[in-house]
């Protein structure tokens, strides 16, 4: 918004031109987005708690010690994820150009998903159970995201519609329509990978503001022509704005984590979770890095596999590979203190983000 307004005037004021930037505004967006949500969620909290919404538990009868582990968060408010929404919508309409239609497919995705895990959030709290809306129910939607996704993509002429691999710059696959089971396929998995991290406090809200940042670098390559050029990277025009995007996750994630690190003081819930992962997919799907996700989100992979081979193993041959999934709660149960294993899973989600950048000189 504050380019659109006063971009126009930088020949009255040479000052305004800073505007252009997004260097710029994608720092303020860090800026913002990281006092905007301190705000909102500080006063959040207060209403979640004045409003009764705590945290709803289930029991664990396989792993007593997580039942326990789990009862002592049921008196910390949830749904905290509204705030973070909040924030980040607040954010991108200060400092994204409008006219970028990035921002507003964004926007659908962060909106939709997190009206679904809202509607999720308070069936729970309202049968007084873990159980919410059915898994199927989910997944369509989840589904329908990255359909829609997929076919807006499909739609602009501009917007390269190839996949294309990490260290393999010349193998580019085109899928035509079938791309619409790809995207719906990234945000599914990121939506759902990033919901079952966020089991421990802070554990979810630290590896995306890290992916935040990652992808907010990687926008800017994909945006830069010369750079994605030099970079053997496809080249994504307007993509700039995505990073302007990212920082704001970035500056939101960070304002979040001042009241979600542990002890945690309040949770996002599936209203939260399922919107970042959902977007977070979106991001890659709009700048054609899907397959370096799976390297620059490792935890959310990690996390995610590990349910998947825990239910494989147990259906298939009746035994359990991990003590109980997902993955953290491993490592906890085997007695592991709870911040020792969140700021481990923090310096991993670090280092895979790391190897990820390194990735674009390995072309």
């Amino acid at each position: 918004m504050l380019y659109n307004l006063f971009y126009r005037f930088n020949d009255i004021w040479i000052g305004f031109n800073v505007l252009r930037y997004i260097s710029f505004r994608s720092i303020m967006a860090v800026v913002t987005g990281f006092f905007v949500s301190y705000f909102l969620i500080g006063r959040g909290i207060k209403l979640l708690r004045k409003s009764q919404l705590l945290q709803v538990t289930r029991d664990e009868k396989e792993c007593p010690d997580l039942s326990d582990w789990h009862k002592s968060k049921q008196s910390t408010p949830t749904m905290g994820g509204i705030f973070i929404l909040a924030s980040l919508l607040i954010t991108w309409l200060l400092w994204v150009n409008w006219t970028n239609s990035f921002l507003w497919v964004s926007i659908y995705v962060l909106l939709h998903l997190g009206f679904v895990g809202l509607i999720d959030d308070v069936q729970k709290l309202k049968g007084g159970s873990a159980k919410g809306i059915s898994k199927r129910v989910k997944i369509i939607n989840q589904v329908l995201v990255g359909v829609v996704v997929g076919a807006w993509i499909l739609s602009q002429d501009w917007i390269p519609h190839d996949i294309f691999f990490p260290f393999l710059k010349r193998l580019i696959i085109n899928l035509g329509v079938f791309y619409l089971l790809w995207s719906a396929f990234i945000i599914t998995g990121t939506s759902n990978a990033v919901n079952l991290t966020d089991g421990m406090d802070g554990l979810a809200i630290g590896c995306t503001a890290i992916i935040g940042l990652t992808y907010a670098i990687l926008s800017y390559i994909a945006g830069n022509m010369k750079l994605a050029s030099y970079l053997f990277v496809p080249y994504v025009p307007g993509a700039g704005e995505i990073s302007v995007i990212c920082a704001g996750l970035f500056g939101v994630s960070l304002g979040y984590l001042w009241y979600n690190a542990y002890p945690a003081e309040v949770f996002m819930g599936d209203v939260g979770a399922l919107a970042l992962g959902g977007l977070i997919g979106a991001i890659a799907l709009f700048i054609k890095q899907e397959f370096l996700l799976a390297i620059a989100g490792g935890i959310f992979v990690l996390e995610a596999l590990s349910v998947i081979v825990q239910v494989g193993s147990f259906r298939l041959f009746g035994r359990r590979i991990f003590r109980v999934a997902p993955l953290h709660h491993h490592f906890q149960v085997k007695g592991r203190h709870e911040v020792k294993v969140i700021i481990r899973f923090w310096i991993m989600a670090g280092l895979l983000a790391l190897l990820a950048l390194v990735t674009l000189k390995l072309r």
